[in-house]
């Protein structure tokens, strides 16, 4: 059994990881969010990272593609053994997927208070509209998560001038 500090160490290691996924997005002109999805186990199962841009599909969340691997890799959509880590709080589309894929916990980075669906601006897990209830983390790595997005918001600003 692992102790909240080894716990916290895993919750580093895998959103270091989506940080990663969200800087090659970046990197690639889209929104910086990147996630990853790991079993019961501490295996990966799947990553993703915003494509909306890049593959014209307003789906095209990281969370939603992570979703979608993870699935296909499981050979089922039932992911209550596992847990996505994700570097902004989902969306309201996210947090459906999120609910529908029955999935037994979601580790973000920062709030998302334009449309954080999970806790900031409504909480979709827990609303009487979810038939499904996980364990939700916020705040893993979240000054770098911030950062990351605000820098990359800051540039496209300023190329627009």
């Amino acid at each position: 059994m692992l102790n909240k500090y080894d716990d916290y160490l895993i919750h580093v290691q895998w959103m270091t990881r989506a940080l990663e996924l969200a800087q090659a997005a970046a990197d690639a002109g889209e929104i910086p969010v990147g996630a990853v999805i790991i079993d019961s186990t501490g295996n990966l199962l799947a990553q993703g990272e915003n494509r909306k841009e890049r593959d014209k599909d307003p789906t095209a969340h990281a969370e939603i593609l992570a979703l979608r691997t993870a699935a296909i890799t499981l050979q089922n959509w039932h992911l209550n053994e596992c847990t996505l880590y994700v570097t902004l709080e989902p969306c309201p589309m996210c947090a459906g997927g999120i609910v529908q894929a029955r999935l037994g916990r979601l580790i973000y980075g920062v709030d998302d208070t334009k449309t954080g669906a999970v806790r900031t601006v409504i909480n979709i897990p827990d609303s009487a509209a979810s038939n499904h209830r996980l364990q939700i983390i916020g705040g893993i790595l979240e000054s770098a998560c911030r950062q990351q997005l605000q820098a990359w918001f800051a540039t496209k600003r300023h190329q627009r001038k």
